[in-house]
């Protein structure tokens, strides 16, 4: 139907009045939230605006037309999601204005936020994340036969992004029920789309992916809201990837300072005849569905929302800081129970053996965990470690990956949302580069950002002395060390790994796990058959002693420990960490008081390496008791090398003796 009165196509099929004006309401209650905060931001009442001013169709139609158990990962331009689902508009202001009450309790802004209980999952800075956590949330509805669908938008600049790629080929391979819906506002804020990408139209971009791509335009409400209802209700019979390309065009600016001065002359007014509101509206009143009065009905009642939830915000003061709330809220509540073998069965087990048997007993205790990787499942692995696992848990459970480490880490975040637990394999700790982004923004913030636990298990098979070379080799768990919200368990021995894995699966926070690949086959130990865990963040005195400690992890405690056999005449107490995040200072200062010296030891390279931290610690916490400087031993300064000869001099095994005797002897 095309009526005389707007330049928008509608047809309303088969929906009736009701529908129609439901709609209406949806969409009028964003713009005037847009509009009031566009008052209040120059008013200076709130800090900052990111609008989404003549995109209101999109994320209203998109919204309406999902089933309300359904997850839906909006963006910055997407109020009309919030609203649609019916978000207090009192906290809804608290949030803008960094108050308590908001989602992030002060400590993030805008739509950088989520609520569990409206199935919205919030965004981060970075954009392109948000796509994998969308995989992620699909794949468990999927494993669950649950029949839902799952809606994630981007924009057109945002779309130029590894995890745009990433997100759409697993999805595809995997054939996951997410509609990516791409708001081609023609901007990626001040770049316009012929600087971004050189295909006509995002469409073009599904045969690549091979998956469906369907085009609207993003300004017609009412086609926006029928094209994702159908779509929808077609994944949810038949699990499947669809790109949906919103055409419209941002009417301000990316976010309100910005501006928009780089826009050509009359490009926003050739654009604003098209405006989704008043054009919706005009529409309605063509049908006679509205009136002038109604129209003031409508408007009146939500305005009085508005300045009710307004009234509320504003009234509340200025949140109060509390460093220990703030410790406490960044790891999801997590009561460490120790559980103890059921027998008193045991049996010899290499360290690949203990990670493997912890990881089996994990798949049966726990049903709802996935494991995700590359070559993981009919391979086993580089290392072997899941090997036969596909033949007891199934394809649903041991899941091989595309080389989409991002999408990978952020399904497993996504997976963890919708009620599940992740493990997800790096298949060298030196790819997890490749997932950075997804580890220290989401993982590690999320639950600190909106009370959103990360139930998601990386392991890192990490570490030299195998010839492997400068990208096989690294130790980098200081990457990590520095970015609050993770753990980091690096056990040293079979007994460890698997009981420290095995707590780590309990954990509902993520947990980086390294596994030293030099030590997997190399060293073994009598270590129960059953289930048991060690409580994570509690290191182990393995060897006491009176005259100096030695703080180490990983390998170092073979290197420790050998070293003392070598040298009987020194009685040093050696640390194990086993856990480098939370550290147990306790446990650290309580032998340094005893013995007066302290070395750390790590095969990470000395700058900048863990044992840098905990000497300044040491000095810090231990000064009076100290009675020689602290000494750190680590690697080179240098990229891993790959001959034997060069990898034993990068090596801190030499230095650690000369170290050692130089401290013993102070």
């Amino acid at each position: 139907m095309i009526t005389a009165e707007t330049p928008i196509r509608y047809d309303r099929k088969s929906y009736t009045d009701e529908n129609l004006l439901e709609l209406y309401r949806a969409v009028l209650k964003p713009r005037m939230i847009e509009d009031k905060m566009l008052v209040l931001l120059r008013q200076g009442r709130i800090s900052k605006w990111f609008s989404g001013y003549g995109q209101e169709g999109i994320s209203v139609g998109s919204a309406m037309a999902m089933h309300e158990e359904e997850y839906i990962l909006p963006m910055h331009r997407n109020l009309g999601v919030f609203t649609a689902r019916n978000i207090p508009l009192n906290r809804l202001f608290a949030q803008f204005q960094g108050k308590m009450s908001g989602y992030t309790k002060g400590r993030d802004r805008s739509f950088h936020f989520g609520a569990k209980e409206l199935k919205i999952v919030g965004m981060i800075s970075h954009l392109g994340p948000q796509l994998g956590i969308a995989d992620g949330i699909a794949l468990a509805h999927k494993i669950r036969k649950e029949g839902r669908a799952t809606l994630v938008f981007t924009g057109d600049g945002g779309a130029s992004e590894g995890d745009f790629h990433e997100a759409l080929n697993t999805a595809a391979v995997w054939q996951l029920p997410v509609i990516f819906a791409i708001e081609n506002n023609q901007w990626g804020l001040s770049t316009p789309s012929s600087e971004q990408f050189r295909c006509k139209q995002f469409t073009d971009k599904g045969i690549g992916y091979g998956m469906e791509a369907i085009q609207v335009d993003g300004n017609n409400l009412l086609e926006v809201y029928d094209t994702v209802r159908r779509i929808a209700n077609d994944i949810r019979e038949n699990p499947r990837p669809i790109l949906l390309e919103c055409v419209t065009f941002r009417m301000r600016g990316h976010e309100e300072a910005s501006g928009t001065k780089y826009y050509p002359d009359g490009l926003q007014d050739k654009w604003s005849v098209k405006d989704p509101v008043s054009n919706y509206e005009t529409y309605l009143r063509s049908l006679n569905l509205l009136d002038d009065e109604k129209v003031e009905t409508i408007r009146a009642a939500i305005k009085t929302e508005i300045d009710n939830g307004l009234e509320t915000a504003f009234a509340e003061e200025r949140p109060t800081a509390d460093t220990q709330r703030e410790l406490t809220d960044l790891y999801a509540p997590h009561q460490f129970t120790q559980t103890l073998p059921a027998t008193a069965a045991t049996s010899d087990k290499r360290l690949i053996d203990a990670i493997s048997d912890g990881l089996r007993q994990a798949m049966q205790k726990h049903p709802n965990l996935i494991l995700m990787g590359q070559d993981i499942a009919e391979y086993g692995g580089v290392f072997k470690i899941t090997d036969g696992f596909l033949a007891e848990f199934g394809k649903e459970r041991v899941r091989n990956t595309p080389l989409c480490e991002a999408a990978i880490i952020g399904s497993g975040l996504g997976l963890s949302i919708n009620g599940m637990k992740a493990m997800v394999e790096m298949q060298f700790a030196d790819f997890v580069t490749e997932g950075f982004n997804q580890i220290v923004n989401n993982l590690a913030k999320m639950h600190w950002r909106w009370g959103q636990h990360a139930d998601v298990v990386v392991r890192m098979p990490t570490g030299a002395g195998v010839a492997a070379g400068p990208f096989h080799s690294q130790s980098n768990e200081a990457w990590f060390f520095h970015t609050p919200g993770l753990k980091i368990v690096y056990p040293s021995n079979p007994y460890d790994a698997k009981g420290l894995l095995l707590a780590a699966f309990e954990d509902p926070n993520p947990v980086m796990f390294f596994e030293h690949k030099a030590l997997y086959r190399s060293i073994s130990a009598t270590i129960p058959d059953d289930y048991y865990t060690l409580e994570i963040g509690k290191a182990k005195v393995v060897r006491e002693g009176k005259d100096l400690s030695i703080i180490t992890y990983g390998y170092g405690v073979l290197w420790a420990e050998e070293m003392m056999k070598k040298h009987p005449e020194i009685d040093a107490e050696i640390i194990d960490l086993r856990t480098l995040l939370p550290l147990d200072t306790e446990t650290i200062y309580t032998s340094i008081r005893k013995t007066g010296k302290a070395l750390v030891l790590h095969e990470d390279c000395l700058t900048g390496g863990i044992g840098a931290e905990i000497a300044a610690r040491i000095n810090q916490a231990c000064f009076e008791y100290l009675d020689a400087p602290v000494i750190r031993v680590g690697s080179l300064d240098t990229p891993v090398p790959f001959a034997e000869e060069l990898e034993k001099n990068f090596l801190p095994r030499e230095r650690f003796e000369t170290e050692l005797l130089r401290l013993k002897n102070y």
